[in-house]
């Protein structure tokens, strides 16, 4: 079968025959109908991120497809089923604390890599192979709407923030990031889950304005302007009434006071979620004052990804409405293109837009 293949951090992808996967137990094979492209997935294959990515691998981060076989433990699924492929995998031996590699991405420490070295190949090839538990059904879908269906990764990410903060309907949020491709989903989700008001800042005008132009005044935009007390000052302005959950997904590229001043707007007996990648290229910690964090009883969740849990409820969310995928703009490569697909991934990542890979 064709496969995008990543044979070394730098070098181009290569559009080659590798053979096919083969089902074991606990396991499913999936045909591969699309699958995003991550805005940040040239710095991955660089080594920028400094990613645990054990090479060669075919990369892909979960994908959009039609069940193919199944193996002697599944009693649901069948051969032609619509499926999301979570590319979240999780060992089976430690319930407490299992190890997580994220499939054709990145994996978690040294447990996460000995996963990796099985759970390997990701979504960028023609068929791929996932642990049962990770085939979710989606019911049926119109093979067109397979691309637009990829957003649910993306959405799926700060789901999994808000669900550990249990964020509820009618409580205010505030999204550092708002502006980028995992916070504008944020945004969304947050909306999408009885949000009154999102508190939105970031120092892209264009892009506040367009998350205004969705949704309405229920979001409410902050022009940041590097000065950490000042922003936090127009945060809190912005908002209607006390923040009750901040969420901060903003990229390594972030110094930690730009954190800090959203983290810090959040009211007494409020929640924190951290899930972006500040401090992850090294410099200073996010240093939150202790007395601060005690005195006002403040809860900090760091959340990686999301329980498996929240990707049947997302869908519900989807299926009724709610959480309106089809607003992503939506642009496709076949797998032949998978580089144009990354170069256009990195210079069009901005808040809904998508790019993905049809292998199929």
């Amino acid at each position: 079968m064709k496969a995008a293949v990543l044979k070394s951090f730098g070098s181009a992808l290569a559009i080659e025959d590798i053979p096919e996967p083969v089902l074991g137990t606990g396991e499913i094979i999936v045909d591969v109908a699309a699958s995003r492209v991550l805005p940040y997935s040239n710095e991955v294959f660089s080594g920028k991120r400094q990613y645990l990515l054990d090479l060669p691998v075919v990369p892909g981060p979960g994908a959009i497809g039609r069940v193919h076989a199944v193996g002697p433990d599944a009693t649901h699924l069948t051969p032609g089923d619509w499926v999301y492929c979570d590319p979240t995998v999780r060992s089976r031996d430690n319930v407490l604390a299992p190890d997580i590699t994220l499939q054709g991405l990145s994996a978690g420490g040294d447990g996460g890599l000995r996963l990796q070295k099985y759970f390997r190949d990701g979504a960028w090839a023609e068929r791929m192979r996932l642990p049962t538990e990770n085939a979710i059904a989606l019911g049926p879908i119109a093979p067109d709407e397979a691309a637009s269906w990829c957003a649910m990764g993306t959405c799926l990410v700060p789901y999994g923030g808000w669900v550990a903060a249990n964020l509820r309907p009618g409580e205010t949020a505030l999204v550092s990031g708002a502006t980028g491709n995992f916070g504008s989903a944020a945004v969304a989700v947050a909306l999408a889950m009885g949000a009154p008001w999102v508190v939105a800042p970031g120092r892209n005008e264009a892009m506040l304005a367009d998350l205004v132009h969705r949704f309405g005044d229920r979001v409410r935009p902050v022009k940041l302007t590097g000065n950490e007390v000042d922003d936090r000052q127009r945060m809190l302005a912005a908002a209607p009434g006390p923040i009750d959950c901040v969420m901060d997904i903003m990229p390594p590229s972030v110094t930690t006071a730009t954190a800090r001043a959203a983290a810090m707007t959040v009211r007494r007996n409020g929640r924190v979620v951290l899930m972006g990648g500040v401090g992850m290229l090294g410099g200073a910690g996010l240093d939150l004052p202790y007395p601060w964090i005690m005195r006002n009883c403040i809860t900090i969740h760091g959340v990686w990804m999301y329980p498996r849990e929240a990707i049947p409820r997302m869908i519900g969310l989807v299926r009724a409405g709610l959480l309106d995928l089809a607003g992503f703009d939506v642009t496709a490569f076949p797998l032949a293109r998978a580089n144009e697909a990354v170069a256009h991934a990195a210079a069009n990542g901005g808040p809904f837009r998508m790019t993905v890979l049809k292998p199929s």
